[in-house]
């Protein structure tokens, strides 16, 4: 029975081969070179052929500048919240679809301006001869290159292919797509320089710029893109803040084309004052049309009033009637202007409460002090309303929260109940001075109604001119003061560093991580490959990797061999594969001497499995004993695959087959061949019955009779892990030569061999490695050596031949230099 303990060799097997896996590496050498060389062929293809990538910036600083032209009488300006609530609205419009419409639109930036390259086409805005004049109005062909060709410096040629029988277009005014007919295939038509070109899809004029250069025969590329994706891509835009100086912005833009991201950056800036300014002015700009509607009746009844005078003068003794009176009619004047004053407070009032109730837009609202409130509480409600107002209206085109704009309407809500409660506890005021002034206008008049009927009636006349006059008067000044206060007005947004194109700003592509990249891939890709072969093939790669598994001696390692037959021996004596050979038949006598073998030896040699040199090793171990005058003879019996005449240009007509059944004797087996004391026994004709031959009687006559005519008697068998021949041949042999191969026995068949000595059914059992080449080390095949009684690589020159045939670079340098590389 085996005992589990003898098979304590197994658990070397878990450890990973770090050693074999480097030959492994080694062996497959080819494979890194051309994965690397395609590595980088890609990495380079794609350098080239992608386009540089530069970033722009610009800075700005966002600072609340107060109008010097306020005054609390004007009030026509009001407070954003501070500036870090201004830095983050600014920083929320500049990423808006909104602000990055007007902008995008102002520039024309849907169009491409191109020029095609060597691999691609090349962003060429900003260094054209021409500049287009787009009708918005009108569709434009959208997604497709339309060529520009200068046949002379006035006379431009335009070229459009058509796919189909209908092509996509756009009209930029309101962005409507719609399709249009057109004929398949290529459209060609001249124009000259400025001609407006009116066509079904391109409604355009092309204009040349000053100082265009030399642009005659030079072909151009434009292109009109999807709006909304023109803009969505600008909304990109960086927004970066100081962490030192909050109030500082900086603006970041990346592309191909510095020109563009320049000419954007300004813009949004430039755009973005320009609204933030016009917000600031809102106030001023609603009191101003206000005042202005209010001037329009004003002076239309200025206008009644001042024809009805003239025509009272015309028919009456002015001189005599302006006489008495005078002092009453000033006095009620001034008293007329007072409840003039009121009434208009009351009316802003009432206007303004409707205003709360009924609107939920408040930007339009109209300052108090058009009207004469000079109330602080509520100069200031109107004013933040209309700016959160104006603010909520900014937000619904880039922010989709509702929560923020329900707190935008939480606060506007709060707003307008303070404002009611002002504007009721004001009209209770209004209504008492309304009455106290009513009073005295109603004495004065008591006074006028004794003065003569025609003096009454000049000075009713009088004062509805004097009222109309004071009025549209006061109106004018505020109108003015108005004008002078958003005139003054500055923008809280300042250009710190504008952007501009100073050479430098290329950030991509970054052709160095390519490359780096094309390395490690190149050298991991065919890594992967050989790690997963290491592991599926899980083949012996070097002596080690049989010393780990296996306590069976190594008596010998041999290298591949070089010439075309198997007589590598007998063709080249001093080579180093010969040499390795008449080391190993030095390890045989050995054991021989020291098992006490005397008289006939005979030797078996198998494998695990076909193709792992047994026939090889066994015909130049046999020509090494002949060669020292040893009578020797080689026995075929694979009876399943006869191999061993072919080298000796012998038949397998007859052999073994035909002794074991009585067919031939011993004398009629044998064959001479060319090798002086090497005999050949041939396994003859393939049996229906090889097992049973082999353990036949016939067999122990047929070894009894060769052991009385031979000293050296090799056995050539069939691998031990396909059939069992070898086992059953094992009882007539002295000594047992295991066959591995470098590269191609499977780690798992040592474990069969170590249960067949195990369990006894091999004995005197040796390994021989076969094939062996020491790539680990030096990349290539340098000579065998491996500390086996054989072989010293390179400094065996002088004493082996060199069996190696050499490679194309080896013959040129001796033929250069007269010596061997």
């Amino acid at each position: 029975m085996i005992d589990t303990k003898d098979f304590s060799f197994l658990e070397n097997q878990k450890n990973f081969d770090f050693k074999g896996f480097l030959i492994k590496i080694a062996s497959y050498w080819k494979w890194f070179v051309v994965s690397m060389i395609i590595a980088f062929t890609i990495a380079r293809q794609v350098n080239i052929r992608k386009e540089k990538i530069y970033a722009m910036e610009t800075m700005i600083a966002v600072k609340e500048e107060n109008n010097p032209f306020f005054t609390s009488n004007t009030s026509l300006v009001f407070n954003w919240g501070g500036t870090s609530d201004q830095v983050q609205n600014i920083s929320t419009t500049l990423k808006s679809r909104s602000h990055n419409e007007l902008v995008v639109k102002q520039l024309k930036f849907y169009v491409d301006y191109l020029v095609k390259g060597k691999y691609n086409y090349t962003d060429v805005y900003g260094r054209t001869p021409f500049n287009l004049v787009i009708d918005e109005s009108k569709p434009q062909l959208a997604a497709n290159l339309i060529g520009i060709k200068f046949i002379s410096p006035m006379v431009y040629e335009l070229r459009i292919n058509f796919d189909g029988g209908s092509a996509p277009t756009i009209r930029y005014s309101d962005n409507t797509p719609e399709k249009v007919s057109v004929a398949p295939g290529e459209f060609i038509k001249r124009y000259k320089v400025g001609e407006q070109v009116s066509l079904p899809f391109l409604n355009l004029k092309l204009e040349i710029n000053p100082e265009p250069g030399m642009y005659t025969g030079g072909e151009y590329f434009i292109r009109f893109n999807n709006f909304d994706q023109t803009v969505l891509r600008y909304q990109g835009i960086g927004v970066g803040f100081d962490a030192r100086a909050a109030s500082i912005i900086t603006l970041s833009l990346s592309g191909s084309n510095k020109n563009r991201l320049v000419d954007y950056l300004n813009s949004t800036v430039k755009v973005l004052i320009k609204s933030q300014l016009d917000r600031k002015n809102q106030f001023a700009t609603n009191t101003i049309a206000f005042i202005d509607s209010t001037l329009t009746v004003m002076g239309n009844q200025l206008k009644e009033t001042g024809n009805e005078l003239k025509n009272f003068n015309r028919n009456n003794n002015i001189i005599e009637i302006e006489g008495g009176g005078v002092a009453v009619n000033s006095k009620l004047s001034g008293y007329d202007v007072d409840k003039d004053l009121i009434l208009r407070k009351i009316a802003y009032y009432n206007t303004l409460r409707s205003y709360l109730r009924n609107s939920k837009d408040y930007s339009k609202l109209p300052a108090p002090t058009v009207a004469g409130i000079d109330d602080p509480n509520v100069l200031s409600n109107v004013a933040k309303l209309i700016g959160l107002s104006t603010q909520r209206s900014e937000l619904a085109y880039s922010v989709k929260s509702e929560k923020i704009f329900r707190e935008f309407d939480n606060q506007m809500e709060a707003v307008k109940k303070v404002l009611l409660e002002n504007i009721n506890s004001a009209g209770n005021s209004l209504q008492y001075d309304l009455s106290l002034i009513t009073n005295k206008i109603a004495q004065a008049e008591g006074e006028i109604r004794k003065l003569p009927e025609d003096k009454q009636e000049y000075m009713k006349i009088l004062r509805k001119y004097d009222l109309s006059d004071n009025v549209y008067n006061s109106f004018l000044q505020k109108r003015s003061e108005a004008e002078i206060v958003k005139a003054a007005n500055l923008s809280d947004i300042h250009f710190i560093d504008p952007a501009k194109d100073i050479g430098g700003g290329l950030i991509g592509p970054n052709t160095r991580v390519n490359y780096v990249t094309a390395f490690f891939l190149g050298l991991l890709i065919p890594m992967i490959l050989v790690f997963a072969i290491f592991f599926v093939e899980n083949a012996i790669l070097s002596a080690e990797d049989i010393q780990k598994l296996t306590k069976i001696p190594l008596i010998g390692v041999i290298g591949k061999k070089h010439t075309t037959s198997n007589l590598s021996v007998y063709e080249k004596p001093k080579s180093a594969l010969s040499e390795a050979f008449r080391a190993i038949r030095s390890s045989l006598q050995f054991m021989y001497k020291k098992k006490s073998i005397d008289g006939s030896k005979t030797l078996m040699l198998t494998s695990s499995i076909s193709g792992e040199g047994k026939t090889f090793c066994s015909i130049n171990i046999a020509t090494v004993f002949a060669l020292s005058d040893k009578k020797t003879v080689i026995v075929g019996l694979d009876l399943r695959k006869p191999k061993i005449f072919d080298d000796f240009n012998i038949t397998n007509d007859i052999g073994v087959v035909n002794f074991l059944i009585g067919q031939k004797s011993i004398d009629e087996i044998i064959q001479k061949t060319h090798i002086p004391h090497l005999d050949v026994v041939t396994s003859g004709p393939i049996p229906p019955n090889p097992s049973e031959l082999i353990i036949g009687d016939a067999m122990k006559e047929f070894m009894a009779e060769l052991k009385s005519k031979y000293d050296y008697i090799i056995l050539d068998t069939p691998p031990v892990g396909l059939v069992s021949d070898a086992v059953e041949l094992a009882e007539f042999v002295d000594i047992t030569l295991y066959i591995m191969r470098q590269n191609y026995t499977k780690k798992d068949m040592i474990s069969l061999l170590n249960s067949r000595v195990q369990s006894g059914e091999l004995k005197n059992v040796s390994i021989i490695f076969n094939g062996f080449e020491n790539k680990a080390k030096y990349g290539t095949s340098y000579g065998y050596g491996y500390g086996y009684g054989y072989g010293y690589g390179n400094y065996s020159n002088g004493y082996h031949e060199n069996d190696k045939p050499q490679s194309f670079l080896q013959k040129l340098y001796a033929k250069i230099f007269g010596s061997k590389l």
